[in-house]
């Protein structure tokens, strides 16, 4: 078995620490020889039998593909996706309205990354990604996690629309996130609730938008009228966070 980099191989400190605690299996670990700033990883490695080999920044560069390794990579088995029936589950498990965020072809890895790791700070419940023209669980959206890729269960669905219409027969109201909808401050964000955000430079497909129940817009009070889609996510996320506590 040989690792695929940008699939199969992490690079960053947060991102492997967070993977050894989370329980998902390690396969081999490997850390910058002369450098005794991870120790904490080593030490986590030890603990779950996970065999560590010293390597120089030429090798962990092509291994991780040269992208923000900071002295340590990990060979783990993929990141499994799950139904977004599991998604209920787990907001049903601990007692609460559910939260989730549908992205409508978000491409960019680091995107996505920094999305998941706004979700597991706000409490989602989970993630629903298309299975075309998206992003998805690779190591560059670890890395832009930090981590949080372990914590957030992420759906992969056919159809985001379709998947929307089935959230609200289940109850759910779906907001989506656009720069022509009435402002945020405005909506109704309580109950249990579907955010769900269009792609970089594309917006909410017209299949997507339609079956949205509202559609909320964000203030901009510089020269530059929109938000990169990660940090409106941050945003709204916060929005619906502050509403329920």
């Amino acid at each position: 078995m040989t690792p695929k980099p940008d699939k199969d191989i992490l690079g960053g400190r947060n991102a492997v620490l967070e993977l050894l605690r989370s329980g998902r299996e390690v396969h081999k670990l490997w850390l910058k020889s002369g450098s005794g700033r991870n120790n904490d990883i080593r030490q986590a490695a030890a603990e779950r039998g996970v065999p560590v080999q010293t390597a120089d920044g030429a090798a962990l560069n092509r291994l991780t593909g040269g992208s923000g390794h900071q002295g340590v990579a990990a060979w783990a088995a993929a990141k499994e996706y799950v139904d977004m029936d599991d998604i209920l589950a787990v907001a049903a498990a601990k007692g609460e309205d559910a939260f989730i965020i549908a992205l409508d072809e978000v491409e960019d890895p680091q995107n996505l990354g920094a999305i998941l790791r706004s979700a597991e700070g706000m409490g989602v419940h989970g993630v629903l990604v298309p299975k075309r023209r998206s992003a998805g669980l690779t190591a560059a959206a670890a890395r832009a996690a930090a981590g949080a890729m372990e914590y957030v269960p992420v759906a992969r669905v056919a159809n985001i629309a379709r998947a929307l219409a089935a959230l609200k027969e289940q109850g759910l109201w779906v907001t989506g996130a656009e720069r022509d909808g009435i402002p945020i401050a405005g909506a109704d964000l309580t109950g249990p609730r579907a955010l769900v955000l269009g792609g970089e430079d594309k917006g909410l497909g017209r299949a997507v938008r339609a079956v949205c129940d509202e559609i909320v817009s964000l203030p901009a009070r510089g020269r530059i009228s929109s938000y990169n889609v990660a940090a409106a996510a941050s945003i709204c996320m916060y929005e619906i966070r502050r509403r329920r506590d």
